[in-house]
């Protein structure tokens, strides 16, 4: 596959996740025939929101959007899977932590707005800080399912369970009754909703003890951002089959809903080679993968596994974040340091 580099600067920061423009008004506030969101590297999340727009002269802009939480302000990081569902984006926090530990509180959230927003000013965002309790739901579907799981390795547990329970014991947060010391530390990285409203998160981590991907299917959600809010409940853990290379270790790092109904996706290293991972103390194997551009249909099996297909092996690369297919080409964001990479199928 030939692809073409498309290279802007948006805040200095990387990008994650590549989430086609739906608003026509947003289009056209920008003088734009089509665009992309995505969201930055590790920062709030309100300052971490970007759309990478092809103008009608064919030229490509960046513009980084001014967004505002309220009192949610400053108080969320790692914003990392985007994903449309009944008129509004979602944004997925990572519900993890750094390369060493422990996990972060400010990344457990989930945040969302309406497109045509911000076409006139400042974007109003919601946000909903969930004090891990996607993760309890999350460890409990993967404790429910019939699935064999990597085990997490000594210093991964020690790093990010441990410690995590250890601090917030010390500080008094409620949230300690949420995690258990053999829980599994989630990473999201992807997020699509199905057509029955429920949300299939990627994980990148943990994975199968094949190495295979998992997905975690969410019912509710929206419910987070009512008045009386109300809390996501997992409906099930599946593992991607049929597309993890022989010996290896490979995470979802994107997801999208194509048109005929399944979903393409990018799998690829479990955490990033030389950047300090304790993941990959514990898993040496799961860190030098290339990225795959696989597809697959919600089709769940008895056995909680779910059948994809290679469409596209993505070496060099070892970083794709996120994925389109669109008006019958496939476009691609990958991680760089201080830029951000868009590539043309």
């Amino acid at each position: 596959m030939t692809l073409r580099l498309v290279e802007f600067v948006v805040a200095g920061n990387e990008a994650s996740d590549l989430l086609p423009v739906r608003s026509p008004a947003l289009l056209r506030a920008h003088g734009a025939r089509r665009g992309f969101w995505t969201v930055l590297d590790e920062g709030p999340v309100e300052r971490c929101l970007a759309v990478l727009l092809e103008r009608t002269d064919g030229e490509w802009v960046a513009h980084h959007v001014t967004a505002d939480a309220g009192r949610e302000n400053g108080r969320t990081e790692d914003g990392e899977a985007l994903a449309h569902h009944d008129g509004w984006v979602y944004v997925f926090g990572s519900h993890f932590g750094s390369k060493a530990g422990p996990l972060r509180p400010r990344r457990a959230f989930v945040a969302r707005f309406r497109e045509d927003d911000a076409a006139r000013g400042t974007l109003p965002l919601q946000v909903v800080r969930n004090r891990f309790r996607l993760h309890r739901a999350v460890n409990d579907a993967l404790a429910a399912a019939p699935l064999t799981l990597l085990p997490a390795g000594e210093r991964v547990r020690q790093r990010f369970i441990v410690e995590t329970l250890a601090r917030g014991t010390a500080r008094a947060k409620s949230w300690v009754s949420r995690l258990a010391e053999d829980d599994l530390p989630i990473n999201i990285e992807a997020a699509a909703f199905t057509p029955a409203g429920t949300a299939l998160l990627g994980l990148r981590f943990p994975v199968t003890a094949e190495g295979e991907p998992i997905l975690v299917e969410l019912a509710g959600v929206p419910d987070m951002f009512g008045a009386q809010p109300g809390w996501p409940r997992a409906l099930g853990a599946y593992a991607l089959t049929g597309v993890t290379p022989a010996g290896a270790l490979t995470g979802f790092r994107a997801v999208a809903p194509t048109p005929d109904g399944g979903y393409a996706a990018v799998i690829g290293s479990i955490d990033a080679v030389g950047k300090g991972s304790v993941l990959l103390d514990d898993h040496p194997h799961g860190g030098p993968v290339t990225s795959r551009h696989v597809r697959f249909r919600h089709d769940v099996g008895p056995d909680a596994r779910v059948a994809g297909k290679l469409v596209a092996d993505l070496a060099p690369f070892h970083h794709v974040e996120g994925l389109a297919e669109l008006d019958g080409r496939c476009w691609y964001v990958t991680d760089e340091d201080h830029r951000v990479a868009l590539w043309l199928g």
